[in-house]
């Protein structure tokens, strides 16, 4: 298994590890997940993301070639902003879903899903018209620092002030590039710098008092609580963005030249048969991937494509596929594990609201 720049750190911490995307990662440290979870919602949680990859698409006429590559108008994009977007293929289906950031008029920043890296760069590359040219910085460290205290943490920890950075926005410190975004619905930041600097970065953090580790696992039920989807999950080569309910990915569709573009902007009129929806379960019992969702009257309706306990809500959750005729909030339905169901009902993502820098703003 590949091993991030921080590998060495888990194992001082006793971190139990596991395979993820090729990587031998840190699923869980000792104080366990839900003290993980509920640290990351009140103070500040750090996450070695590195398995992630990221790269630069430079050129003339680069805004044009990702704007074929995904369905949404980067050329509004300001300097130095990020947007979620994904890459689509012929089928309207989805290679992927990433966060770009413009840097400058001809340079893009991306990070990719750390299992899809290699497809991604073939798909990327494949398309790549002469002229433009596509770095994968192998040698380069992601940290992801969120939580509550985070901005209070990147000043004191590392003396990086990011309190006039945006939500979605980035800023380059010399060896350090912040981006104030994340996977986990908190306020926080994804720090990438070099490899060589990266065991340094992370223990001047993990000094901090707010500061402790989070695996895998805790990122996961974070991330499940804002209803974000997990590609290879929750989305896929199969599923479009109108099915995966994130159409707004497309703003007001004024890109309509990307690959797939047929079978989205068909269902953008027409709607599709089926949609992701988020699923809160009202029974005794926690509901896993593959879960088949009936209505009351026994027919089946979809099926679970994320599930788990939400330590924030005390309760179980999860998100999946059901016809869209039975995708209004508060339709009860019956998730069936192991021969058993288990009552549940559909409901609004995201389960617990987000407090980015941006909701934040918005509420004072």
């Amino acid at each position: 298994m590949k091993k991030t720049p921080l590998h060495a750190v888990h194992m001082d911490l006793k971190a139990k590890m596991a395979e993820f995307a090729g990587y031998d990662m840190p699923i869980q440290y000792s104080e366990g997940v839900m003290a993980e979870h509920n640290w990351t919602r009140e103070s500040c949680g750090l996450f070695d993301v590195s398995h992630m990859g990221q790269i630069t698409i430079e050129g003339e006429g680069v805004t044009e070639f990702l704007e074929k590559l995904t369905p949404s108008s980067l050329s509004v994009l300001k300097n130095n902003k990020a947007k979620y977007t994904v890459l689509t293929n012929e089928e309207g289906g989805m290679v992927d879903d990433l966060i770009v950031t413009r840097l400058s008029d001809d340079k893009f920043f991306a990070v990719i899903n750390a299992g899809c890296k290699d497809k991604d760069l073939t798909w990327m590359k494949s398309h790549l018209p002469q002229g433009l040219m596509i770095v994968h910085y192998e040698a380069r460290a992601l940290i992801a620092l969120q939580g509550p205290k985070a901005e209070q943490v990147l000043k004191e920890a590392l003396d990086i002030d990011a309190s006039d950075l945006g939500y979605m926005e980035y800023m380059d410190f010399g060896r350090c590039w912040v981006s104030r975004l994340g996977y986990t619905g908190e306020d926080g930041f994804e720090i990438s710098l070099p490899e060589e600097d990266a065991v340094i970065g992370w223990n001047k953090l993990m000094a901090h008092d707010a500061v402790k580790p989070v695996g895998l696992a805790a990122r996961d039920s974070l991330r499940l609580e804002m209803g974000y989807p997990l590609y290879g999950h929750d989305i896929d080569a199969t599923t479009s963005p109108i099915e995966a309910d994130i159409a707004w990915i497309m703003g007001k569709m004024s890109n309509t030249g990307f690959i797939g573009a047929k079978r989205i902007m068909d269902e953008t009129i027409k709607g599709a048969k089926r949609k992701r929806v988020g699923i809160k379960v009202t029974g005794r019992g926690v509901p896993r991937e593959g879960a088949e969702i009936f209505t009351l009257e026994g027919q089946k309706i979809g099926e679970l494509t994320s599930g788990g306990f939400s330590p924030t809500l005390q309760a179980a959750i999860g998100q999946g596929y059901i016809e869209t005729s039975f995708a209004k909030q508060g339709t009860p339905v019956l998730l069936r594990v192991r021969g058993r169901d288990i009552e549940g009902e559909i409901a609004a993502m995201p389960f617990v609201s987000a407090k980015t820098k941006k909701t934040l703003k918005k509420a004072a």
